[in-house]
């Protein structure tokens, strides 16, 4: 997610969940390629990790695929669904739904590239070209070169309406992703879109071979704790909230010393401890006292403090 599961976040959602697959932000070939920063970079206690990389240059997504291995990501995902703006503008993201030599030409040149897996994350369809064929047309294309889809089980309008808009606005179709998954048994199906309960979990396991939960996974971040036991049948104990936060401090005292601030580290806590007595404090001390020029671990402390 834009944003959001970046290095700090995903440091923190692996002390949760020892199993999960966790999924970097998208990033494009050219922030890799020509951007300043390090876009590849990740702590190694995040495996197993894969990259999400949005473009349509299949040049330039091998390469970019042959330097995440190098650094040693788990897998490489293309990014067919996201709706924004600004990644239509770049072409990439849902708008290569309606090319599917494309994305074909794409993942063929990754694969090429790379040992590891290469998958892809798309919608259901895209504005008018919404039917199960336009669907299946798609993946007819594109399998001969991948055989793990991650399906967001609505369609994005490419205009119209909002990013955020296109989370909820169109309608979820779970069965048209079961569909898919019987009509083509011999691909890894993983489902995607309003998933937010070890319940809804694991019924949608009984249809389809993998679940990814984005923005209920980040916004209650709880969630994650139970997911080693209930789904993958770990026998480890579940992780306590509190522990899960003092865990952190070595990371926050490394990253602090790397030019890293505070705040950029626990706005992906602050959902912890939704519906436990003293959640709000918690969020308001961290919101009001972690942007401050040279605070540490005494502003998590003193937060914690709230929690009972």
């Amino acid at each position: 997610m834009l944003d959001w599961t970046d290095k700090h976040c995903r440091y923190f959602h692996r002390i949760l969940t020892k199993q999960t697959l966790l999924y970097s932000e998208m990033v494009t070939t050219g922030a890799i390629l020509f951007g300043k920063g390090d876009y590849l970079a990740f702590n190694s206690q995040e495996h197993p990790l894969s990259l999400q990389l949005g473009g349509s240059d299949p040049i330039a997504l091998a390469k970019c695929a042959k330097l995440a291995e190098e650094r040693g990501y788990d897998e490489i995902n293309l990014n067919v669904g996201c709706p924004s703006d600004r990644v239509q503008n770049g072409m990439f993201g849902a708008c290569l739904m309606a090319k599917a030599d494309l994305v074909a030409n794409c993942i063929d040149a990754m694969q090429n590239a790379v040992s590891i897996p290469v998958t892809v994350k798309t919608r259901i369809g895209i504005d008018n070209q919404d039917s199960y064929e336009f669907l299946c047309e798609f993946i007819d294309k594109v399998m001969p070169y991948s055989e793990t889809f991650i399906v967001h089980a609505r369609k994005a309008w490419l205009s119209g309406l909002s990013p955020k808009e296109n989370r909820e606005v169109p309608p979820l179709d779970y069965e048209r992703v079961y569909q898919l998954k019987r009509d083509y048994p011999h691909l890894t199906i993983a489902i995607n879109g309003g998933i937010k309960t070890i319940d809804e979990i694991k019924q949608h396991l009984t249809f389809v071979d993998g679940v990814m939960v984005g923005r209920e996974a980040y916004q209650n971040p709880i969630l994650l704790t139970q997911i080693d036991q209930q789904i993958f049948g770990s026998d480890a104990p579940i992780p306590d909230p509190i522990a899960a936060i003092q865990e952190l401090y070595p990371y926050i005292e490394t990253q602090l010393t790397q030019g890293a601030q505070l705040n950029h580290i626990m706005r992906h806590t602050l959902g912890i401890f939704n519906g436990r007595k003293g959640a709000k404090q918690w969020r308001r001390y961290l919101s009001e006292n972690a942007h401050k020029k040279g605070v540490g671990i005494e502003v998590v402390e003193q937060a914690l403090t709230f929690i009972q």
